[in-house]
């Protein structure tokens, strides 16, 4: 029995991340260079997807097969927080945007929870479990951290393999944070 390989990419960077806002519906910034390594690295792939928003389906155009778009692997919707930067978001709602980060269930600026996130997510990879092969998915972060807390729930230990060479990078701000270094680097970070 051929088993489901699932590789989910992150689109490119735009001007919101960049400046720490909320996404809205942009574009990425113009491909780096290093991007090639990467598009090459997964050229193969069986199936290309990717979520309905500009910026993952102009990722996925860089891998040069026509992307299915998939409405399970849209971003999370942010409600009212689209395009406002964090900082200005920390100083006016304050309290909100502490009540969203701490509770999976909260939805402040009238979107989708994490919990909602999280439920979705869980949805559309039961519904790719009998999809054998290889899949590519060029989604958000958000996305992949919920796909990530899927694998992991309640049998984190067990269901995490790391593989020689592998990267993984945790940094401290207050929490700490699971980083997923690319192994190519495309932009500094």
């Amino acid at each position: 029995m051929q088993s489901t390989c699932l590789t989910l990419i992150c689109h490119a960077r735009t001007v919101a991340q960049k400046l720490s806002r909320f996404p809205t519906n942009e574009p990425v910034e113009n491909p780096p260079s290093e991007l090639a390594a990467l598009t090459t690295q997964f050229a193969s792939a069986g199936r290309l997807l990717c979520g309905p928003e500009l910026r993952t389906r102009q990722t996925a155009e860089w891998f040069g097969a026509a992307p299915q778009v998939d409405e399970a692997l849209r971003d999370c919707d942010m409600g009212r927080w689209h395009g406002q930067a964090i900082k200005d978001l920390q100083l006016r709602e304050a309290g909100a945007l502490q009540a969203w980060i701490s509770d999976p269930r909260a939805a402040p600026h009238g979107g989708e929870s994490v919990k909602q996130l999280g439920e979705r997510v869980a949805v559309w990879l039961a519904s790719l479990q009998g999809t054998p092969g290889p899949i590519v998915a060029i989604t958000h972060p958000f996305v992949v951290r919920a796909a990530l807390m899927q694998v992991v729930q309640g049998v984190a230990f067990n269901a995490i393999d790391v593989e020689p060479l592998s990267v993984v990078e945790l940094r401290f701000n207050g929490i700490w944070r699971l980083r997923l270094p690319s192994s190519v680097r495309v932009g500094a970070q």
